[in-house]
């Protein structure tokens, strides 16, 4: 698995759970559904991504969108 379809999994995962959670214990939770996305969101433009960093330190081999 490369750095891109970790990051891609981590990100699904982030809003599924939050989702589900959102849902089942507070609606609060909504609130790490919208800053998953905005996190996205700005990676999308300007490829800065914590998530990326944090898989590339484990060992994570670099993909195409983040390096």
């Amino acid at each position: 698995m490369n750095l891109d379809r970790a990051v891609l999994a981590f990100a699904g995962t982030v809003v599924l759970v939050s989702l589900a959670l959102g849902y089942l214990v507070s609606p609060y939770w909504f609130l790490l559904t919208a800053f998953a996305g905005l996190n996205m969101l700005q990676a999308a433009f300007t490829g800065f991504c914590p998530a990326a960093m944090i898989f590339k330190a484990f060992g994570v081999k670099s993909g195409n969108a983040f390096r």
